[in-house]
């Protein structure tokens, strides 16, 4: 892994800030409900939560807008949202980062997607999930296809955060290729297609194995799925995400690229995909190496599986993360000289 000094890390951060990211993508609300559990319920042998707490966040291409925004980047998002309350919430949400709402637009179809989470003592204890996972409705389409159109023109950089709702289509994608440099995409298996001809792709292992039909279950597969990605799509990189296994960047005709895990302990992976995404392309808009661009990546991911629940990292943490790996490095090595 190349070697990402912490002022270098910090020098790259102060490029990334200011820079303009469009997101578009699948909007929800996490629903957060936090309790302790002292005993079973006489009614059905499952916890009984007393809630201690209760909030909200922004998830899927919400939380990709957070992440931006502690990054320092400017944010425009893209999507849609039901006529309910829940998207007042999320308004209200995305108002909180100091980001525009003009790009969200009313399905009257579906409800905003929302996901409620029940955590006693840290630990998750159920998940209920609000939506419709269909196509929205061919005038709101058209309608976020010319809002894409037109923002992608006014960025560095483009961010298509996938999660199977029924948002993105072919039409969503094409109105930002060729209009903005930096297009990258976190795609889930059943749209990959979608994404060809995008700048980089960034699926976590399974996803991968799933869309490029092979079982990663060693390097000669893990190497056939990353090639068949990019042959595929025809993108200039595909990096693939391996949880405690670190990630692997594939660009045609070059070697794969691998860097190994740096979190000290996951605690949660709640979103890590979404901070992975977010800082890969800030850094790439900013002009930096891909190589320097996936270790920043790398660390920042490090950062946010230390935390509970969807959450972002700040280049502060980031840099604190990747001077303690310098320090343990240094340790090991003495320790071995």
């Amino acid at each position: 892994m190349p070697h990402l000094s912490a002022a270098q890390a910090r020098e790259l951060f102060e490029r990334m800030r200011g820079r303009r990211v469009l997101v578009v993508g699948d909007l929800m609300v996490d629903e957060w409900i936090w309790g302790r559990v002292s005993r079973i319920s006489p009614e059905a042998p499952v916890p009984v939560v007393e809630v201690t707490d209760h909030s909200f966040t922004l998830g899927g291409a919400g939380n990709v807008a957070a992440n931006l925004r502690v990054l320092g980047a400017e944010v425009r998002l893209a999507g849609v949202v039901g006529d309910d309350r829940i998207a007042e919430r999320l308004r209200a949400l995305v108002g909180g980062l100091g980001v525009q709402d003009d790009g969200l637009f009313v399905a009257h179809d579906r409800p905003t997607t929302r996901k409620t989470r029940i955590v006693a003592h840290n630990q998750q204890v159920v998940r209920a999930d609000w939506e419709r996972a269909t196509a929205v409705p061919e005038a709101t389409a058209a309608k976020l296809a010319a809002h894409v159109r037109a923002a992608a023109c006014e960025v560095d950089a483009v961010i298509f955060s996938d999660y199977a709702k029924g948002l993105l289509a072919r039409p969503l994608v094409e109105a930002a290729l060729g209009l903005c440099a930096v297009v990258t995409a976190d795609p889930k298996p059943v749209n990959l297609g979608l994404f060809t001809g995008v700048t980089c792709i960034a699926p976590n292992a399974g996803e991968a194995a799933k869309a490029a039909g092979v079982i990663i279950s060693d390097d000669a597969s893990l190497e056939q799925a990353g090639r068949a990605l990019l042959e595929r799509l025809g993108c200039t990189h595909a990096l693939i995400t391996r949880g405690e296994s670190g990630m692997s960047l594939f660009t045609p005709g070059k070697p794969r690229f691998d860097v190994p895990a740096v979190a000290r302990t996951i605690f949660d992976v709640s979103g890590a995909g979404d901070t992975v995404i977010s800082v890969l392309t800030l850094a790439l808009a900013a002009g930096t190496p891909v190589l320097d661009a996936v270790t920043l990546a790398n660390f920042a991911a490090g950062a946010v599986v230390e935390k509970l629940g969807t959450a972002s990292a700040s280049p502060e943490e980031i840099v604190a993360l990747l001077q303690h790996h310098d320090r343990a490095d240094g340790a090991v090595d003495t320790a071995q000289a």
